[in-house]
């Protein structure tokens, strides 16, 4: 299951949500399993805020891809923290909470999922 919109976290099987049209998140390049070019276009977004909930979650599946995972807990867990709450749209329709979102990223890290599969939103 594929999460869209500003972020996203697959449920089933970890794997890239969909972009929100004017917001570079580091989509396609997930989806594709680049993530060093992923990083490069979250972290090039001046668009974005830095707290955005969308680009902690999505940097943080990224880092999580890369091994990071110190780095992914924070970006996680300060998504989970943040005062900025959006509903995101899943790639099936559904919308979920960002807070519920990056806890379902911590949870995966925690269980080591993203070793295996990949994540992303934006």
């Amino acid at each position: 299951m594929l999460l869209t919109g500003f972020a996203a976290i697959a449920l089933m099987a970890p794997a890239p949500a969909l972009a929100s049209e004017e917001t570079a998140v580091g989509y396609e390049p997930l989806i594709e399993g680049k993530v060093a070019a992923a990083i490069d276009e979250i972290e090039a977004n001046e668009t974005l805020d830095a707290n955005d909930p969308a680009r902690l979650i999505n940097l943080g599946i990224a880092y999580a891809n890369q091994g990071r995972t110190a780095e992914a807990r924070t970006l996680f867990e300060t998504a989970m923290n943040s005062s900025d709450r959006l509903a995101l749209e899943t790639a099936d329709g559904d919308w979920k909470d960002s807070k519920h979102l990056a806890r379902l990223a911590l949870k995966m890290l925690e269980r080591g999922d993203f070793a295996s599969e990949r994540m992303a939103s934006r």
